[in-house]
């Protein structure tokens, strides 16, 4: 057919040529007619010739695209009856009007289904077409296949998909997964013992590893006396996840009868990255992230964030030492002489352990010769923060130290140093463009890890282990070598941090808690100004009694109590009625929930340790710690928050959480 087309170009030039011609021979009649009458002659021959030619060219085309649609007609036929694809047209019924022969081996049928509803062949198939979908993946008889759907011709296609999904099932199974064990507290549990008894918890441990390793088919090498490798694939991980990284468990409970603390893992996971060397990487993250978390967990991290948290259902094991101490007290001082300021903000809605340790990281500033800011609302402000700041005002000095985000902005440099004290996650502080406006950022906090972190900080000083922060930062102004006496009101600020972290010194307390209390109290620390911080007063009182009211046993020894889905409450309302539910025989876990003055539901959660309310608390999107943790909830009633609580604590119950 292409040469038949070459030859009707041609024509059309020899329609050109002929008009030339034409006109030639009108010219030439002037000159010669005898000349002229010969040519016309050709020219009328040429043209008999020329529209004979066309008339044959039409005819040939006719016949051409004739035979072309036949065969369209006859292979378009053949390839709806034959191709290995369903095809299905469908009235506005649902009831089908046409299908191919595929369609029938797809449903299973040796009988047509012409006529029939969609439902008999699978009752998913409604459900996209009612959806605002124009694809999805159905099973139909133990099989997937891929369905699109053009609505405004009623058509559907169902291409099988089973054999694809299958090869990336089994390619997804056998990527290489990384994992990092790590007997945690390793020394602090054999410290004082015996080689024998230190050799037999060795042992022990070793040989439960070895075992778990073995019973799931994963390669473990062992590189130092207190640290393992283990290579798997996707499809063991899948195993161990199944089984809560059992481990831990088995690890902690045949170590207690051979010393008074339980021997402890930590996991490091690394999946889903292409290269060894990126799962090294995330392995090693994942690692750091469950030890910073307080130990006694596995964590498994991948390239596109999801992190998961298995275990860490015992009460840390207090690690920390003054060594360490003195050496982040030391670059906390070189940091600062290489700034040209500092500023210091705490979390949103501050208590007074946030206050107090920005105000002892004022005075290591002030120590180290640099000026500094706190950066807070000094408008909207909890009972206990709020007196401490009334008694703040009364000393000039230290009342002018704090500023608004505003100001921090406007006096920030490049140069400047920003520490951020009781919190690290970079959602909860008190400006997070605050952040982002320097080179440098500090973090100390006493909270266990979260997923969240601040990105790139220059020094981490992060202790689960501690009491509070207001702890942390007074072992920090111990060890700076130029320090400065605290004042009575400063000194009293941080001791007020302890005290209502620590319940008045009755919860998460450890020798090195009660030390800082005693430097504190050494430079004045008032305490009867710290009990009238922490005290409460009649309308507060009578809130939470009424709140206390509302109290419902959810399960054995927990304790769940709603506020009025019209009425605010403050977050330490919340926080302090969680706290005295546990003084009430019979409670050993409590949660809070009531609506806050910003819309969001406010969640308290409290334990005595039978529970990990941080875990609860984190599947919520709060964090805390084991016994301590707290939660707020966007776009929701108190009702359906308590519903979330109640899925959280049955999951957590049932081994879903870990």
């Amino acid at each position: 057919m292409s040469n038949k087309f070459k030859h009707r170009w041609r024509s059309d030039l020899l329609i050109i040529l002929g008009v030339l011609c034409l006109l030639f021979i009108t010219f030439t009649a002037f000159l010669n007619w005898m000349l002229a009458l010969a040519g016309l002659v050709i020219l009328a021959l040429a043209i008999t010739w020329f529209i004979f030619n066309e008339t044959q060219f039409d005819k040939e085309l006719i016949e051409y695209v004739a035979g072309l649609s036949y065969r369209l007609k006859k292979v378009g036929g053949e390839a709806l009856l034959q191709m290995p694809i369903g095809i299905i047209l469908y009235d506005d019924t649902g009831e089908i009007e046409w299908c191919n022969p595929e369609m029938d081996t797809i449903a299973g049928s040796h009988t047509t289904h012409i006529g029939k509803a969609l439902d008999d062949i699978s009752g998913e198939i409604n459900q996209l077409i009612l959806s605002d979908k124009d694809s999805d993946i159905l099973t139909i008889r133990d099989r997937k296949y891929r369905v699109r759907l053009r609505r405004d011709d009623r058509l559907l296609y169902f291409a099988d998909i089973t054999d694809v999904l299958e090869i990336k099932k089994n390619y997804y199974n056998e990527q290489s997964v990384l994992a990092l064990i790590f007997l945690d507290n390793y020394d602090e549990v054999t410290q004082g013992l015996e080689d024998q008894v230190r050799s037999t918890i060795n042992n022990e441990a070793t040989s439960l590893i070895k075992a778990w390793a073995q019973h799931y088919g994963i390669y473990l090498r062992r590189t130092a006396s207190d640290r393992f490798l283990a290579v798997m694939n996707e499809k063991l991980l899948k195993h161990v996840e199944a089984d809560h990284f059992s481990i831990l468990d088995q690890v902690r409970k045949v170590t207690v009868p051979l010393s008074h603390i339980p021997l402890t893992l930590s996991i490091g996971v690394g999946a889903g990255a292409e290269s060894l060397e990126e799962l090294g990487t995330y392995s090693q993250s994942a690692l750091d992230l469950g030890l910073g978390r307080g130990g006694d967990q596995a964590v498994i991290k991948r390239p596109d964030g999801n992190v998961k948290f298995y275990g860490g259902k015992s009460n840390p094991i207090e690690k920390r030492t003054r060594v360490r101490a003195r050496v982040i007290s030391h670059a906390l001082s070189e940091l600062m002489l290489e700034s040209d300021q500092v500023m210091i903000m705490g979390h949103q809605a501050p208590d007074l352990d946030a206050i107090g340790s920005c105000i002892g990281l004022l005075k290591i500033a002030h120590a180290n010769g640099r000026s500094a800011k706190i950066v807070m609302d000094r408008q909207k402000n909890v009972t206990g923060v709020a007196r401490l700041l009334d008694e703040i005002k009364k000393h000039k000095n230290l009342w002018t130290s704090f500023i608004s985000a505003e100001q921090a902005h406007a006096e920030v440099t490049r140069r400047t140093l920003v520490i951020v004290a009781d919190t690290h996650r970079p959602s909860m502080v008190v400006d997070r463009t605050l952040l982002d406006d320097v080179h440098r950022v500090v973090g100390i906090d006493h909270h266990r890890r979260a997923e969240e972190f601040v990105k790139d900080p220059v020094l981490v000083y992060m202790e689960p282990y501690a009491s509070s922060t207001s702890e942390l930062v007074t072992e920090l102004l111990e060890y700076q070598s130029n320090e400065r006496p605290l004042d009575v009101i400063e000194a009293t600020a941080m001791l007020g941090g302890i005290a209502v972290d620590t319940k008045n010194f009755t919860l998460r307390t450890g020798f090195r808690t009660f030390d800082a209390a005693s430097y504190l109290r050494a430079h004045g620390a008032d305490t009867i100004l710290v009990q009238k911080f922490l005290s409460d007063d009649l309308e507060q009182f009578n809130q939470r009694a009424a709140l206390i009211h509302r109290t419902k046993i959810y399960r054995p020894k927990v304790a769940i109590v709603t506020g009025d889905q019209d009425k605010t409450y403050d977050q330490v309302l919340l926080a302090q009625t969680a706290d005295t539910l546990l003084m009430l025989e019979g409670i050993r876990t409590s949660f809070v929930i009531g609506m806050r003055e910003d819309g969001k539901v406010g969640i308290s959660a409290r334990s005595l340790g039978d529970m990990n309310v941080q875990i609860i608390m984190e599947s919520l999107g709060g964090g805390g710690h084991l016994n301590t943790a707290a939660t707020q909830l966007e776009h929701e009633s108190v009702s359906s928050a308590e519903e979330k609580v109640k899925q959280a604590i049955d999951r957590y119950i049932e081994g879903g959480l870990s």
